[in-house]
């Protein structure tokens, strides 16, 4: 009896380790082909200058939207510290609130009483509903303050955390002028009460907006909107409202920002992703701290891969006619639906290993070797991995300086578990709304930097 336990372990642990390595190996060459993408393209834009604009003060009205429930914690530092950091530029923030949020609507409207260019909109549903259709609730002020006479060029989207750059308006300037979308690097600031789980945010940024969307740029793919710091013109928006019934955001998107890239590029139009630097060398992008506890980081990569991986695939597809790049794209968009079950099955072969090697100890027997196709599949997975380490404390070298590429190695581990955890998660989310329940914004609690002057 006990040997046929035992054989049936070292099956499982067998047959448990084949599949994983072979989802492995897909895996790591998919992300060393990006590599070998990110280097083409490096090398390609060295060739043709590197395509720099000089910044000036803007000239064009802007519209900043911030969708904004239970932010009252944050929204009046942050709204202080955006009017101090944009200064004399010609814009106007819209603040999404919900009539059923009496803290975060006085936050709002103590600022709006002394700025002007504060608007304080109350949207008519109780919330919590979607971003979206918070965003929705701004745009349709904007409509009316445009009829007032307050012309707009542009919409910037940001959150109620976000720290912006002193230069941003102007990058969004120099490069609206010929692209129908700009977005900058989001940049995650670090955390000294968190430096696993929300330092994991530092290494996957400085990868996602260090490469992986010049590679997406490069391919001529659409680039997703990451939420914060992007700015769509104006027309481009009325386009996709006009396309929507009136309503530019899709109310029933978990990932209406992701959602909306795509839609600027299925309509025609060109984004651009910008890398800039200020006059001190700094990277001109939009930094905010990110969830700190398990808890809080598993809820918002749920919300992420429901949005993206699980519903955004019923809902934005595949893109008829679109490139080998966009397929490539997008199927990494959605690339988590394998990942995460391949990831699971991997760590049940190191327990089941480990039982085996113990129960094979205990009762005097040899433990089964692996086949060669096997040993050489384990040999290549493990050079690969170690490249995919390599890559990841390089980019967070770059970003966040020689610390937190340390850090980003056994952050790995933390980043599998948070995944792991938000697939679970994700699902749960998922599944009601093919029965047609209506999504909710599931939100996390923020933090605003106590001193933003120091914090970018």
């Amino acid at each position: 009896m006990g040997q046929a336990i035992l054989f049936a372990i070292d099956g499982i642990a067998r047959e448990a380790m084949l599949f994983a390595a072979i989802g492995f190996l897909i895996g790591g060459i998919d992300d060393l082909l990006i590599d070998l993408a990110y280097g083409i393209a490096r090398i390609r834009a060295r060739w043709r200058g590197k395509g720099s604009r000089s910044l000036a003060v803007s000239p064009l009205p802007m519209a900043l939207f911030i969708p904004a429930w239970d932010e009252a914690a944050v929204i009046g530092a942050m709204l202080r510290a955006t009017l101090t950091r944009y200064g004399d530029a010609d814009y106007r923030i819209y603040v999404g609130t919900y009539p059923n949020d009496a803290a975060t609507i006085a936050a709002v409207a103590e600022v709006a009483a002394s700025d002007p260019r504060v608007r304080l909109v109350i949207g008519p549903t109780p919330g919590p509903t979607t971003k979206a259709d918070c965003l929705n609730a701004l745009w349709r002020a904007l409509l009316r303050d445009e009829v007032a006479g307050e012309p707009c060029a542009a919409v910037v989207l940001h959150d109620a955390e976000d720290l912006v750059h002193p230069d941003e308006l102007a990058v969004f300037a120099a490069w609206l002028t010929d692209y129908d979308a700009v977005q900058l690097p989001v940049q995650p600031l670090a955390d000294a009460r968190s430096p696993l789980v929300a330092g994991h945010y530092l290494d996957e940024f400085a990868e996602s907006h260090g490469k992986n969307l010049v590679v997406r740029e490069a391919l001529g793919a659409a680039i997703p909107f990451a939420g914060v710091g992007c700015a769509i013109r104006r027309a481009m928006l009325g386009r996709i409202a006009d396309s929507r019934g009136g309503q530019p955001f899709d109310a029933a998107s978990l990932t209406e920002d992701y959602e909306l890239g795509l839609t600027v590029a299925a309509l025609g139009g060109r984004t651009r992703f910008v890398r800039a630097r200020d006059a001190a060398g700094q990277l001109v992008a939009v930094r905010a701290y990110f969830p700190a506890s398990l808890n809080a980081a598993v809820r918002q990569k749920a919300r992420w891969l429901t949005g993206i991986a699980l519903a955004g695939w019923d809902r934005v597809g595949w893109q008829r006619g679109g490139s080998i790049g966009e397929h490539w794209m997008r199927m990494r968009d959605r690339r988590a639906t394998l990942a995460i079950p391949v990831l699971a099955i991997a760590y049940l072969a190191l327990v089941a290993w480990g039982v085996s090697l113990a129960g094979h100890w205990l009762v005097g027997t040899p433990v089964p070797t692996p086949d060669v196709p096997v040993g050489w599949l384990l040999v290549v997975n493990a050079g690969l991995l170690g490249w995919r380490v390599a890559m990841r404390v390089a980019f967070t070298g770059a970003a966040h300086g020689p610390v937190q590429a340390l850090l980003a190695v056994p952050r790995v581990l933390v980043a599998n578990l948070i995944a792991l955890l938000a697939a679970r998660r994700a699902i749960a989310i998922y599944w009601p709304t093919l029965r047609g329940v209506p999504a909710r914004w599931d939100k996390t609690a923020h933090h605003f930097p106590d001193s933003h002057r120091n914090a970018a």
